[in-house]
């Protein structure tokens, strides 16, 4: 028991040493690999980030599954109203849960292990999500064989902690890079229009290469990166009058960039074509996710939004209903936060993180 406690010890204070090591996201999700693989004992690991915002899965990197039935993935995910899905665990207040668990020892009864997991060979699903500062920066689906048998409760709760860290650490890899970030920021929208199985039909110009700047770190069987598949699923599920997330998500190129796709159903279709349109993401939606990346209280955001929006500290102090003088102190810690020294640094950085 002592070597196992020392081992998932040390394994935190990997993870915990990830948010400050400038890291991309799948350099956060292979050094996490590495630290979890021998105490959570999973044999597996499906990993994603997330459109901070909304929760929504934007990428897919696995160096351990095969990807050619990721289609049926994304349509379970959005489709079907499964036991311990990523939005279920998250509104739950846990970051970890496990299929074993969740349904009191009979997997078969979720149509994820009946379809996906059983045929794979794997008995138990362990599932976290990133979440930091109000934003949930991604998650994570980690399997292991059946001759394992299920997860333990220790392992679930390191598997607790250990998303904790992992959510400051790939919210530190959204911070803004002004200068790399703002390339590219006077581009267009780039338009797609998608198939039933996701499948491109017709792009745009500027879509092939913004295909190929959001392309996922693992290749799968879609067509697209997954942001566009989650989105255009999201249309057709809400067109369908059914319960759906917004058909928007946020999404950040490797060079840092943020771009916003919006899909709808294609009006007059009868095939399930869906029109995704993706576009720099303008100020109004960046700005949110730059100031949760700097890990600002939900107080702070409110300070500094109103503060790049060209209010003084007595507009802030009228507008939140407090002092002038508990603004300056949030204001503190926002210029601390952010590694700048006043409000036009502050201003100039996010701006020109943004583009225009």
């Amino acid at each position: 028991m002592g070597s196992r406690g020392a081992a998932a010890n040390e394994a935190i204070e990997g993870l915990r040493e990830l948010a400050g090591g400038g890291l991309e996201a799948a350099e956060v999700f292979r050094r996490a690999d590495e630290l979890l693989r021998g105490v959570l004992e999973f044999d597996a690991v499906c990993w994603h980030t997330a459109d901070p915002a909304t929760g929504l899965v934007n990428s897919v990197l696995s160096d351990d599954l095969s990807l050619d039935r990721f289609q049926d993935a994304v349509r379970l995910e959005v489709w079907v109203d499964d036991v311990a899905t990523f939005p279920k665990i998250r509104r739950a207040g846990v970051r970890a849960e496990t299929l074993s668990r969740v349904t009191r020892g009979r997997p078969e009864s979720s149509a994820r292990f009946r379809e996906q997991i059983d045929p794979a060979g794997f008995g138990d699903e362990l599932r976290t999500v990133f979440d930091a500062h109000g934003g949930m920066w991604g998650c994570a689906a980690f399997m292991r064989a059946r001759d394992r048998g299920p997860y333990l409760g220790r392992q679930r709760q390191l598997a607790d902690t250990a998303a904790r860290h992992l959510g400051h650490a790939l919210r530190a890899c959204h911070l803004p890079q002004v200068g790399e970030a703002s390339e590219g920021s006077s581009e267009g929208p780039a338009v797609l229009v998608l198939g039933s199985a996701n499948q491109p039909l017709a792009v745009s110009g500027p879509a092939e290469e913004l295909l190929a700047r959001l392309a996922d770190p693992s290749p799968s069987a879609l067509s697209v990166p997954t942001a566009f598949a989650i989105a255009a699923e999201q249309a057709r599920r809400a067109a369908c009058g059914l319960a759906a997330s917004e058909a928007k998500i946020r999404v950040q190129t490797r060079e840092g960039r943020w771009f916003v796709l919006h899909a709808a159903p294609l009006e007059g279709s009868a095939g399930g074509e869906v029109t995704v349109v993706a576009s720099p993401a303008s100020p109004s939606d960046a700005m949110p996710l730059y100031l949760s990346a700097y890990g600002l209280t939900g107080r702070e955001q409110e300070v500094a939004l109103l503060l790049v929006r060209g209010c003084d500290t007595r507009d802030i102090a009228r507008l939140l209903a407090m002092t002038p003088y508990t603004v300056q102190d949030h204001l503190k810690s926002v210029f601390a936060k952010a590694g700048v020294a006043s409000r036009r640094e502050l201003v100039a950085r996010i701006m020109l993180a943004g583009g225009p």
